[in-house]
C-alpha cells in the first residue's frame, strides 16, 4: 500500500461527462480507495466562454450516479478549497508574482498578429512553433512604450533553453522533453486568467496531490508543468498517463462509434456498475480470463502497474454483453425501478403507479429482463403483457395457428385453467405437461399454438411465465379470440 495517497479529477465544465474524463475519474477513485488515500474533484473552469454550471452539474451528478464519492473538493468542501478555479484568482496571482520578481517569468506584449508571423516563419524552416522570446530582454523604457499604445501583456514563463525534462510515468516509464523545442509559455494571460500548465501546478501543490492520472493527451504537458514546479521549489507529484480510448476501426472516440457521454448511456438504460466494469477495463487489466467484476472487487484489484500502455478500443459489443449481465443478475426491484420511466413514457404503467402497477411491472421485468441489453429496450417486449388483443407477428405464426389440432389445444387449456384455481408457475408447468400428454400431439403442436394465441409471436418468454401474468380471465380471452376467429 503507498501512504498518503491523494489524487484529483479536475474536469473542465464545457459539456457533459465524457466517456473518457469518466474513465480518469474511476481509475483515480480506485486508486485512491485501493491505497487507504483520498479523491479530491476541483473544477477548472476558467474556459470563461464556454463554462457553465450546468456542465458542472451534469458531471458532479454523473459522477454520483457512476458511484464515485469523494473525500474533498466542490460540493462537499475541505480545508483546501475554494475549488473552482474561478475562486482561486488570487492565489495564481501571487504565485505569478512570485516567478515575475524571481526572474523567472516576464511581460510579453506581442500581439496575435505578429505571434501568427513567427509561426510562420519557424513552420517555412522546418522548425517546431513556439514562441522564440522576441520579450525577454525588455527594458522598463521598452515596456512602457509598448504599454502607452494599449497592449495589454501576457505573463510567459521563461524556458531554459539547455534542459532536458524528464517525466517519471507509472505508465510509460522516463520519457524526456528537450526545452529548445517548448518555447516560453504563457502562465498568465492578459486578464489575469492562469493558464491550465500553471494553474493545474498551484492547484495540485497545494492540495497535496501526490500522483496525477490522467489521460496520455496531457503528457506533451508534463515539461512545462515539471519546469513550473522546479521554478516555485515544489515537489513534483508522481505521473501516471493513461492510454486514449478508440473505437473500433481504431480512431479517436467520436459520436460515430456510439454515445460518448455518461449521461446518454445512463438515459439509454444502461447500469451504473456495468459502465463502471466496463470502464475499468479499458486500458487496464485485472489478469486472467474474468471480465465481470462488481466496484468493490474492482477496488481491492486495481493498480497502476497493470495499466497498458497500448490504446483502450472502446467495444460496443462487450459493453451490452456485460450490461445484459447486470440487467439479468440485478434484483427484480432494482431493475424494474430502472425499467419504469420506459414504461411509463410508453403508457404502459401509469405517471403515478399503484403497488399493484409495480407488482405487476416487477412480474413483467421477471421474465423478459433475459432479453435486454439495457432497459429501454423493456418496451419491445412487454406489448403482450399489457395490449388488449393480439396480433399475429407474420406469415409463419398465420401458419401455426392455422393447423387443424388448434381449436381442440385451445379448448382443452380453457377447461384446464378454470379448474387450477392459482396460477403459479410450477402450476402451470404441471398443467402443460399434462394437457401435452393426454392431447398426445407431441409439444410443438401444443406450445407453439398457445404460444402464437397468447403473444402472436413464435418466439419469446416460457409459456409458464406468460400465463400466470395474463392470469385466467386474460389467457381464456386470448385464447378465445383463436376459437372465434378474431386473431389475425
Amino acid at each position: 500500500m503507498i501512504l498518503s495517497v491523494r489524487v484529483r479529477f479536475a474536469p473542465s465544465p464545457t459539456g457533459p461527462l465524457h466517456i473518457g474524463g469518466a474513465r480518469s475519474a474511476l481509475f483515480n477513485w480506485l486508486f485512491a480507495r485501493r491505497n487507504g488515500g483520498q479523491f479530491i474533484v476541483r473544477i477548472e473552469d476558467t474556459d470563461v466562454e464556454r463554462s457553465s454550471r450546468e456542465s458542472e452539474q451534469n458531471i458532479l451528478d454523473s459522477l454520483k450516479w457512476l458511484g464515485l464519492d469523494w473525500d474533498e473538493g466542490v460540493e462537499v468542501g475541505g480545508e483546501n478549497g475554494p475549488y473552482r478555479q474561478m475562486e482561486r484568482l488570487d492565489i495564481y496571482r501571487r504565485y505569478a508574482r512570485q516567478l515575475l520578481d524571481s526572474g523567472k517569468a516576464y511581460y510579453c506584449y506581442c500581439t496575435e498578429e505578429e505571434l501568427a508571423r513567427e509561426r510562420e516563419e519557424l513552420l517555412a524552416k522546418g522548425e517546431m512553433p513556439r514562441y522564440m522570446g522576441r520579450c525577454r530582454s525588455l527594458s522598463r523604457e521598452e515596456r512602457e512604450k509598448l504599454e502607452r499604445e494599449g497592449r495589454r501583456p501576457v505573463l510567459r514563463f521563461k524556458v531554459p533553453g539547455d534542459k532536458t525534462v524528464t517525466v517519471k510515468d507509472m505508465v510509460r516509464g522516463e520519457v524526456d522533453f528537450d526545452c529548445s523545442g517548448i518555447g516560453d509559455f504563457i502562465i498568465m494571460k492578459s486578464e489575469g486568467i492562469p493558464t491550465y500548465n500553471f494553474a493545474v501546478v498551484v492547484d495540485d501543490h497545494l492540495m497535496n496531490i501526490t500522483h496525477v492520472i490522467r489521460a496520455e493527451e496531457h503528457l506533451s504537458n508534463t515539461p512545462r508543468q515539471i519546469l513550473v514546479y522546479d521554478a516555485l521549489g515544489w515537489e513534483v507529484p508522481v505521473f501516471a498517463h493513461v492510454s486514449l480510448i478508440l473505437g473500433k476501426d481504431r480512431s479517436k472516440m467520436s459520436k460515430r462509434h456510439g454515445a460518448t457521454s455518461i449521461e446518454q448511456y445512463k438515459s439509454m438504460g444502461y447500469l451504473p456498475e456495468a459502465l463502471v466494469n466496463f470502464l475499468a477495463l479499458l486500458g487496464w487489466s485485472p489478469g486472467g480470463e474474468e471480465e465481470v467484476f462488481s466496484i468493490e472487487e474492482l477496488k481491492k484489484l486495481f493498480s497502476l502497474d497493470r495499466v497498458s500502455k497500448s490504446p483502450a478500443v472502446f467495444d460496443m459489443e462487450k459493453l451490452n454483453w456485460l450490461n445484459g449481465i447486470y440487467i439479468r443478475q440485478g434484483s427484480i426491484e432494482d431493475i424494474t425501478k430502472i425499467c419504469l420511466p420506459y414504461l411509463q413514457k410508453a403508457g404502459y404503467v401509469p405517471a403515478d403507479p399503484a403497488p399493484e402497477d409495480i407488482e405487476h411491472a416487477q412480474r413483467i421485468v421477471a421474465v423478459t429482463r433475459d432479453y435486454l441489453i439495457n432497459a429501454s429496450e423493456i418496451v419491445d417486449h412487454v406489448d403482450i403483457f399489457y395490449a388488449d388483443s393480439v396480433k399475429l407477428e407474420d406469415e409463419k405464426a398465420r401458419e401455426v395457428i392455422a393447423q387443424e389440432q388448434v381449436p381442440q389445444v385451445m379448448r382443452a387449456l380453457k377447461e384446464k385453467l378454470y379448474a387450477a384455481g392459482t396460477l403459479e408457475e410450477d402450476v402451470v408447468k404441471k398443467m402443460l405437461k399434462e394437457l401435452t400428454k393426454e392431447l398426445g400431439f407431441g409439444g410443438k403442436k401444443v406450445y407453439m399454438p398457445l404460444r402464437v394465441a397468447l403473444t402472436g409471436k413464435t418466439h419469446g418468454p416460457e409459456l409458464y411465465q406468460i400465463i400466470p401474468i395474463l392470469g385466467i380471465e386474460g389467457t381464456v380471452k386470448r385464447l378465445n379470440a383463436v376459437l372465434e376467429g378474431r386473431l389475425q
